[in-house]
């Protein structure tokens, strides 16, 4: 499994920008797809997660202003990021959740100014 992920940049407090992961290759034991991010000097953290049921699940912090969502045809994953705040300034990072295997995609960086 490859994953190639998007979108990242500077915006602006308040502003908005689309993250995309796209996967390739042997996915057919897919579960889910997330999104984490890394902030310098900061652990990973989990930030959103939609599963192949399309089920949901947000950090709290991100809940109301990212949404999580997928193009099953393409097999691409998205992030949605409204109403970004300097915190959500990291390297964001797309991750399959297989059956056996979790397989991360490069980081995108994305940063907000205030």
């Amino acid at each position: 499994v490859q994953l190639q992920a998007s979108g990242g940049g500077l915006v602006q407090a308040g502003g908005s920008l689309r993250l995309s992961c796209a996967a390739s290759g042997s996915i057919a034991s897919l579960n889910a797809m997330g999104w984490f991010r890394q902030a310098p000097g900061k652990q990973r953290e989990f930030v959103a997660r939609i599963t192949i049921s399309d089920s949901t699940t947000y950090l709290n912090s991100v809940k109301g202003r990212f949404i999580i969502s997928r193009d099953k045809a393409k097999n691409t994953v998205y992030l949605q990021m409204n109403s970004l705040k300097s915190e959500d300034t990291a390297v964001y990072y797309c991750q399959y959740i297989g059956d056996s295997q979790f397989v991360w995609g490069q980081g995108t960086q994305v940063t907000v100014s205030s």
